[in-house]
């Protein structure tokens, strides 16, 4: 029929298409346009996760078939400069976070620093984060890309969460987190330090990955005047978006503060630290054979 018709199977079925989307719930397609105007980087699955959490049940394929439909599509944006100044003459620590095995907060915390483009000048923020629950637990703004900004960050983080003997302090090796009074501080409260290798950004992807999305949901989104602005936002976004309502799919979309409880140990129960996760003799050497 379409092809006696000289139109194509596209035309002929767009408006039974458009016709099938305005049968649909009204109130479902509101609720959908809401969350991915307030969450612009979220895809159909987290904006399911949204519409549930919101008390309405949905499919995920129905949410996948109406945000394009809507032009809802989650937004990408470029990469950034990196920040790490890894030419100095401290001690560069090995990397062992690759092989920890987490297991309770505050067993590895990652750390990484980026800057910021606003209108009048350049800032620099350091971040601090609990490796097993993804929360920010400490940073800081500063115009200087020096080592007092890596320590206020972590004297944050510190005064927050009281860490015991045995954290692991994880970071890429540039001259912030070597310097004598960030290795000292770290010492101090028994912490152990980890470092990542040159040119290796993925070591430390937790905290890349934070940087992104801080990147790509806030500080993307608008323009910022100085860095007093930028301090009443960013806080702001880690303190109440990221840490309290953000969903990340790999605490199976529970915001950090309300994964923490659910893995708490009790108080009673001693704290231990993160034990190695390493490959046993016969998995890397699968035909040996004897004792």
């Amino acid at each position: 029929m379409c092809g006696l018709a000289q139109i194509s199977r596209a035309s002929f079925y767009r408006p039974w298409e458009a016709h099938a989307l305005q049968e649909l719930d009204p109130d479902l397609r509101d609720q959908i346009q809401r969350t991915a105007l307030q969450h612009p980087y979220y895809g159909y699955r987290k904006v399911t996760k949204v519409l549930r959490r919101q008390g309405r049940p949905v499919n995920a394929k129905k949410v996948r078939r109406l945000m394009p439909a809507d032009n809802l599509l989650a937004q990408r944006r470029r990469k950034f400069v990196r920040t790490t100044d890894s030419e100095h003459d401290f001690v560069v620590y090995s990397n062992l976070a690759k092989n920890l095995e987490l297991k309770d907060i505050n067993q590895l915390w990652v750390a990484d620093i980026t800057y910021v483009r606003l209108q009048e000048e350049f800032v620099y923020l350091a971040v601090v984060l609990d490796a097993y629950s993804r929360r920010v637990v400490g940073w800081a703004l500063d115009r200087n890309l020096e080592a007092r900004l890596a320590l206020a960050a972590l004297d944050r983080a510190i005064a927050a969460r009281h860490p015991r003997p045995g954290l692991v302090h994880h970071s890429d090796r540039g001259s912030q987190y070597a310097s004598d009074r960030s290795v000292k501080r770290l010492e101090g409260i028994g912490a152990i330090l980890s470092m990542s290798r040159a040119g290796r950004p993925w070591e430390n992807g937790k905290c890349e990955r934070f940087m992104r999305t801080l990147k790509e949901e806030e500080i993307g989104a608008r323009a910022y005047r100085n860095r007093e602005e930028l301090q009443q936002n960013v806080e702001e976004f880690i303190e109440t978006i990221y840490n309290r309502d953000r969903l990340p799919a790999a605490l199976k979309y529970l915001a950090p503060v309300e994964f923490e409880p659910q893995q708490a140990r009790p108080e009673s129960a001693p704290w231990i630290p993160a034990g190695l996760s390493l490959r046993r003799p016969e998995e890397i050497y699968p035909d040996a054979s004897g004792d």
